[in-house]
């Protein structure tokens, strides 16, 4: 396959640069087992990079849970304050980033996620690894991202963060999840994939590269700076 050179990067972060999606799957499983229910897998893929209202009313619907969305909130909310500070960095995601930045290839995350919990999952641990990112974009809390994952809103407000502006096609992003790659390419953007294992080929179809972690990456696919070897 071909691929369009591009100038500026967009990264998600949940699932791509920490490994915050086990974290997520432990929070809901600890909440929905208080009522005999599981979190599978299958449920996980179609709530991953949605916003939180969302993501909290279609748990609640699947699993039919005796629990209004403000409760499942706040009983979500004190199981990320116990696990969140401590998430990891996920294989080639630091090694990337500052490639990206010590080569002046402007970049910008593009989350889902609300600020509220990005302090939650960077300020303990990742501080310095974030603060590469100039421009950053919380979709559960930004005013300006009206729509979560899989519409593009996300990605069209973080390319408009960069000063000069580029254009979709000059902006390569990449996504876990497979919200994410179909908002991407609803935005008119290439887009990298690295998704979990379990997520079957067909739901990859839609991203311009599949790759199994960001160590497999090379730049110069996309006419960007390459590694030095």
């Amino acid at each position: 396959m071909a691929f369009r050179p591009v100038t500026h990067v967009l990264f998600d972060m949940d699932g791509l640069i920490l490994n915050t999606e086990d974290l997520y799957t432990v929070a809901f499983q600890n909440i929905v087992s208080q009522f005999g229910k599981d979190y599978t897998f299958d449920l996980k893929l179609k709530l991953m990079g949605l916003q939180t209202q969302e993501t909290t009313e279609m748990i609640i619907s699947a699993l039919d849970l005796p629990m209004t969305p403000e409760q499942f909130i706040e009983e979500s909310k004190k199981q990320f304050d116990a696990l969140f500070p401590d998430a990891k960095v996920m294989p080639g995601a630091k090694r990337l980033i500052e490639h990206f930045h010590n080569n002046n290839v402007p970049i910008g995350l593009a989350t889902s996620s609300s600020k509220e919990s990005y302090d939650l999952k960077v300020n303990k641990h990742h501080k310095e690894l974030f603060s590469l990112f100039p421009y950053k974009t919380f979709g559960s809390s930004d005013p300006d991202v009206k729509n979560g994952k899989p519409h593009p809103d996300i990605f069209l407000v973080s390319a408009n963060r960069f000063p000069d502006k580029p254009k979709p096609d000059q902006c390569l992003v990449f996504e876990d999840a497979v919200n994410g790659v179909l908002a991407a390419k609803a935005a008119g953007m290439q887009v990298v994939m690295v998704p979990d294992p379990r997520v079957p080929e067909h739901l990859r179809a839609d991203a311009t590269l599949v790759i199994d972690t960001l160590l497999d990456f090379k730049p110069e696919l996309f006419g960007l700076p390459p590694f030095k070897s």
